[in-house]
């Protein structure tokens, strides 16, 4: 018996919808990278993008656990001399709550060029309203809902 593999033809695209209001960040992070690389299905192949596409609401509304609100830093670094910048978690989600969960999921896909097309199909929206209705998305659940200690 030989070992299915997917072909990039051959896979019928699907679009998911999550809704992040009161889930932990990395809970979530992970459960949308095993979507984007296709591990949920029978026929997941490493080197094949998949052509899942996930969809997240109320991102601005996403916990982090212990204390990790006040604790956590981003940094990068502009490419001048002393140039590193820092932004905790509670500056980055008052600016931007949709990068924080993007730069976790980036982190936890790929380091290629398949992972960067990975992360294209990820779409993530503040409020509960998204323009992709007409993809008719497949709500997925986390079952019961963990509020941050």
């Amino acid at each position: 018996m030989k070992t299915p593999m997917a072909k990039p033809g051959e896979i019928t695209p699907r679009w998911y919808v999550m809704d992040a209001s009161k889930e932990v960040l990395g809970r979530v992070a992970t459960r949308i990278a095993t979507l984007l690389q296709g591990k949920h299905r029978p026929t997941y192949t490493p080197h094949v993008d998949t052509v899942d596409f996930v969809v997240v609401i109320n991102a601005e509304s996403i916990q982090a656990s212990g204390k990790k609100e006040t604790d956590k830093e981003y940094q990068w670094y502009t490419g001048w001399h002393g140039g590193r910048k820092t932004r905790s978690l509670q500056e980055m989600r008052k600016r931007n709550p949709e990068q924080i969960l993007r730069l976790a999921v980036r982190r936890m896909l790929p380091k290629s060029t398949l992972g960067r097309m990975m992360l294209k199909k990820l779409k993530i929206y503040r409020g509960s309203e998204h323009p992709h209705a007409a993809q008719q998305p497949e709500e997925i659940s986390f079952g019961t809902s963990r509020s941050a200690r």
